[in-house]
């Protein structure tokens, strides 16, 4: 027999299906709520409200558990690479050797954009933020491939939208550092991989040779892979309530940088490197800001510790470690920043304070780590989260589609005056 809720409200009682999951998380189902009873919820930020059901990723913040279509994380990051990944988060399965093949080169053959792009581009200044130039050039392909404002669309044409996605997304993430830093861009290099390619459009000089380090590219790849998906965050719900309107995929993945911008969202490891540069130039005594942090009297709080949502540990940032590390080690980085950073970190591994309360180093304190030794600025750091999230984006917006989920349209409860006569100006 099927589990059900009752609300009692006015001497009615109304009875509601509970739906459970299958990794046994169960949700009453009120669709029928406000037809039934005359009533809705309130649920600022929808902290208790689930949008929709999803077949793509599964977390379990109490017990630091991250699996990608049933696949755990820590497997995926040490045995795949990202565009693996993607495919797995898109379509739902991992790629067979001949599917990977075909999949890495349609997404090869994509990388260049039309060159009346570059002209969109020239249009920003310089000080305009590397997240605002993204969202724009990717919003703006739908100009350059119309068909995809078509809301019925058939396999194929979703598939080369997804594909050019993926694609340029690397060109226009390297073009829009190429802007802030007033250099000239660098064309993809086909030659190379996924993330190699990136980071040489990224950092290639006129003129000078770069040769992609392998240790900095697997890093990153891991990091883009830790990025992919998690679950229904601000910017993966704003690409599907954008996306159900039958908006297209560009213009919903726009949508979702845009929300993904927003400091309370992408710009943790931001956070976490700001924090540093302010003690260190408040003579870099870490120390000093470890007992801060422990003063419930005090303000401060250590940026890149603890998470909204694990409640245990951040699964992602056990394997991050390793890549921080040996990137460090790498690059031989001599930065006072960086040296504050695992003082911070040691201090935190092993004070009795943090362990308890379980304010271990999470994904962003070891990502913005990883983009400070390779020279990247702090507010590139969004750009890069983009990059990463870009898979997941792009499932959960087809998975929208392909189940025929209606528009999205939250209700209010309305607070403001009740009717009132008009008075003309005059008589104000």
């Amino acid at each position: 027999m099927s589990e059900s809720a009752k609300l009692s409200f006015k001497g009615q009682e109304y009875e509601f299906p509970v739906i459970t999951g299958t990794e046994n998380e169960s949700a009453i189902d009120i669709a029928k709520l406000r037809a039934s009873s005359g009533l809705i919820t309130l649920d600022p930020g929808y902290k208790n409200t689930g949008a929709t059901t999803s077949a793509i990723t599964f977390l379990d913040g109490e017990e630091g558990i991250l699996r990608y279509r049933g696949y755990r994380i820590e497997d995926l990051a040490e045995k795949s690479t990202f565009l693996e990944v993607s495919y797995l988060l898109i379509y739902g399965e991992l790629p067979t050797q001949a599917q990977y093949e075909n999949f890495s080169k349609e997404i090869t053959h994509h990388t260049l954009v039309h060159e009346d792009i570059k002209k969109i581009l020239e249009g920003f200044p310089s000080n305009a933020h590397p997240m605002g130039v993204l969202s724009s050039l990717i919003c703006s392909l739908t100009a350059f491939y119309p068909d995809s404002l078509n809301p019925v669309r058939n396999k194929e044409e979703v598939d080369m939208s997804i594909v050019r996605l993926i694609a340029k997304m690397p060109t226009f993430a390297a073009w829009a550092y190429k802007n802030e830093m007033g250099h000239p861009v660098n064309y993809p290099d086909n030659a190379l991989d996924y993330c190699s390619n990136f980071l040489k459009m990224m950092f290639a000089l006129p003129a000078e040779k770069y040769d992609v380090d392998p240790v900095v590219s697997a890093a990153l790849d891991k990091l883009l892979i830790l990025h992919a998906d998690h679950e229904q965050n601000c910017s993966t719900s704003t690409v599907r309530i954008v996306g159900s309107s039958q908006a297209s995929i560009y213009a919903s993945i726009s949508a979702g940088i845009n929300a993904l911008w927003g400091p309370l969202h992408g710009g943790a490891n931001q956070s976490v490197i700001e924090m540093l540069e302010a003690i260190k130039a408040d003579g870099g005594d870490a120390k000093k800001y470890l007992d801060k942090a422990k003063d419930k009297n005090d303000p401060f709080r250590l940026m890149g510790f603890g998470h909204r949502v694990y409640k245990n540990f951040d699964p992602r940032a056990k394997i991050i470690k390793k890549a921080a590390d040996d990137v460090l080690e790498k690059l031989g980085v001599n930065d006072p920043v960086l040296d504050i950073a695992k003082e911070l970190e040691q201090a935190a591994l092993n004070d009795q304070y943090f362990i308890d309360r379980q304010l271990y180093p999470n994904v962003d304190f070891y990502s913005g780590i990883i983009y400070r030794a390779l020279g990247i600025p702090t507010d590139m750091f969004t750009v890069m989260f983009a990059l990463g999230r870009l898979p997941g984006w792009i499932a959960q917006w087809k998975e929208m589609r392909e189940n025929g989920e209606p528009i999205g349209r939250p209700r209010q409860v309305y607070t403001g005056e009740n009717e009132r006569d008009y008075v003309s100006i005059n008589k104000r």
